[in-house]
């Protein structure tokens, strides 16, 4: 008597369908609890809607932002802090979107993995979230994707996607900035979510034991001064741009000052900073010594303490930074723009930098 052939499932192949739907379930409150007009937030179509008159406008242009949360993601594995990854990449999503003046209004999820960890996956959605809560965007959907073999076990990657909207003509181009405009930097809540491949190249040739004390800050746990989440600056940004009293943001991420404030730079402008205007958190002096890093390398690499630089006209600068520190922002004055090639050049007492050429070359044409 020969014997049946096995029978084969999708479950047995490691996918399992139920524990997907399960996890629907868990984090459709969480969902919910990001409603907002235009969007009830809920989840379980084959997509989200959005009713754009409903959240009030009348001649919208959409902008679009996806992001990741980088390497920043493997010492959350490691360490099992799962909920600030969250916010993390709301962040790196709906900061984009302020810089173009756009209020981001809805967002979508990316979570893959080998094999699903419902504690984990909903850990992740509720940092999420809270993201989008403060943001003020909804989340409207998202994709969970358990693939065998493609991930180690325990391992996952994330991927966000959020749309926001200005009117017509009210969107930020940079276009209005001229020499004379003064910068003001908006401090960063850390590292945010750029640059932890050397972080993580310095923590393992140093031996650093991320679960005890920072040196440079006693009471906290350096894993946990590493791992805070990037700040979300839509809620203090969004009633400046209204009012306008902002010409131009540059968000400061991969590239550092050095290259990112010249992407909202026009023809003919160059901005001067001066990195002596504001007190070099302890966690970027850290990193700086114990990786013998030069100064430029810095301001390429980190944000140094600066996560939003905001563009405004000298007779607006007193307003506007008083605005900004009673929505809860630690404002400086960091510099001014001025006549010359666009470019970007930081100065202080360790030396004067600059992204000019290299960023003109980058960017030619």
């Amino acid at each position: 008597m020969t014997s049946a052939p096995p029978r084969y499932t999708y479950a047995g192949a490691g996918v399992s369908v139920a524990a997907g739907n399960a996890l629907v379930r868990r984090i459709a409150p969480l969902a919910r609890s990001t409603a907002r007009a235009g969007a009830d937030a809920d989840l379980g179509g084959f997509g989200g809607f959005f009713d754009l008159r409903a959240a009030g406008y009348a001649d919208p242009l959409l902008v679009a932002a996806n992001d990741g949360v980088g390497t920043k993601l493997r010492l959350a594995i490691d360490h099992g802090r799962h909920d600030g990854v969250g916010i993390d990449l709301v962040a790196m999503c709906v900061n984009d979107l302020i810089v173009q003046g756009a209020e981001p209004l809805f967002f979508l999820d990316y979570f893959a993995c080998g094999k699903l960890d419902p504690e984990v996956a909903e850990a992740v959605v509720a940092g999420i979230a809270r993201g989008c809560r403060e943001a003020g965007c909804a989340l409207i959907g998202g994709e969970t994707a358990e693939m065998p073999g493609m991930y180690a076990p325990g391992d996952y990657d994330l991927a966000g996607f959020c749309v926001g909207a200005v009117e017509r003509g009210e969107q930020l181009t940079g276009g209005r900035v001229a020499p004379g405009h003064v910068l003001l930097g908006l401090a960063s809540s850390g590292v945010h979510s750029n640059g932890y491949s050397l972080v993580r190249r310095l923590a393992a040739d140093h031996g650093w034991r991320l679960d005890r004390p920072a040196l440079f800050e006693p009471d906290r746990i350096l894993r946990d001064v590493l791992l805070e989440p990037t700040r979300i600056y839509v809620g203090s940004l969004l009633p400046q741009i209204r009012a306008g009293r902002i010409d131009a943001l540059a968000h400061i991420t991969g590239g550092g000052l050095l290259e990112n404030v010249p992407r909202v730079l026009p023809a003919g402008c160059h901005a001067r900073i001066d990195a002596d205007r504001w007190p070099q958190p302890r966690l970027m002096a850290f990193l700086q010594g114990q990786g013998n890093i030069e100064p430029e390398e810095m301001a390429r690499t980190f944000n140094c303490g600066i996560g939003m630089v905001v563009m405004v006209q000298p007779s607006l600068v007193e307003d506007t930074a008083a605005a900004l520190r009673e929505a809860g922002e630690t404002v400086h004055v960091i510099g001014a723009v001025e006549e010359g090639e666009r470019g970007c050049t930081v100065q202080g007492g360790a030396g004067t930098w600059s992204a000019r050429a290299a960023w003109q070359a980058a960017h030619a044409g």
